[in-house]
């Protein structure tokens, strides 16, 4: 059985780490900040590396999942970095949301280490990872597709090779590019039907029971915009991040986004609304909703 180390424990690198622990794939964690490797540690007792560099060293696969390009250049970089631990027969699976040449150009670097990366992006909340059930989006070479699989595939239920590096990044924006004007509509028409009159559990019922645009995440925000419930399964700030994302490789090719252009409008609106950390949900509350 491989080894694995997790970087970064926020909201859905902690879920991941928990079900490969469980799994017993996981040797160790790190995250820039020690506490959260700490309590992690301390709960499912596993290592805590100093730096990335010891974590790659240490293991067969490094998985890392932080917050954005930033984040991702600091724990691959440098002397401490992923990259200069990466020994022949590494495997790095990279599945923070950023941007597809920043993926592509480390993805060359690990390889001229002796080692394999892929960008694997997930598609689904955190509370998918648990059950499980999350989606997987993988670009990359084949080998490093199939190692990256055997992972991935204890906390994912459909794990999809969409391409050579750089790929998983392009669907996974282009999914976020649609989840995230879908959330904002809602937002919309759930602000609009109680404006009308309408009682929550009308509008729940059309929206996720009758309406022929229900789906998933109707199901699963609607009711929580009801009822105000904001915490978070995936934060505004990272819808955001990830729609800024999209905007800059659409304007790279030309191709025109209004819808994803608006509802980029309004979460950076709620994050100066000090929204940032709350759900993307929380977007209603730009509309004039201050429920919760």
């Amino acid at each position: 059985m491989v080894t694995v180390g997790v970087i970064g424990l926020g909201t859905m690198g902690w879920r991941i780490a928990k079900v490969l622990r469980e799994d017993g794939l996981l040797r160790g964690v790190y995250n820039r900040t020690p506490s959260k490797a700490r309590a992690f540690a301390e709960e499912f007792k596993v290592k805590v590396y100093g730096n990335p560099a010891e974590l790659a060293r240490d293991v067969d696969v490094v998985l890392s999942i932080v917050s954005d390009d930033d984040a991702v250049k600091a724990v691959m970089l440098g002397d401490g970095g992923v990259l200069n631990g990466v020994k022949g027969g590494s495997l790095v699976i990279e599945m923070s949301t950023i941007s597809p040449s920043t993926s592509i150009e480390l993805a060359k670097l690990v390889k001229g280490r002796g080692g394999l990366m892929v960008d694997a992006p997930v598609i689904g909340t955190s509370v998918l990872v648990e059950r499980r059930q999350a989606v997987v989006l993988v670009g990359g070479e084949d080998e490093a597709f199939e190692k990256a699989r055997e992972v991935v595939s204890h906390f994912a239920s459909s794990v999809v090779h969409v391409g050579p590096n750089g790929y998983g990044l392009y669907a996974k924006l282009v999914n976020n590019a649609l989840l995230g004007s879908y959330v904002a509509a809602l937002a919309e028409v759930v602000n609009l039907g109680e404006a009308m009159g309408l009682s929550g559990d009308v509008i729940t019922d059309v929206l996720v029971k009758l309406s022929s645009a229900r789906s998933p995440t109707s199901e699963l925000k609607v009711p929580k915009m009801i009822k105000g419930d904001f915490s978070v399964q995936f934060a505004t700030k990272h819808m955001r991040k990830d729609l800024d994302l999209v905007s800059k490789e659409a304007s790279r090719l030309g191709v025109p986004i209004p819808l994803a252009s608006l509802s980029l409008q309004l979460y950076r609106i709620a994050e100066a609304m000090g929204l940032s950390d709350e759900d993307f949900s929380a977007v209603i509350k730009v509309l004039g909703r201050v429920k919760g």
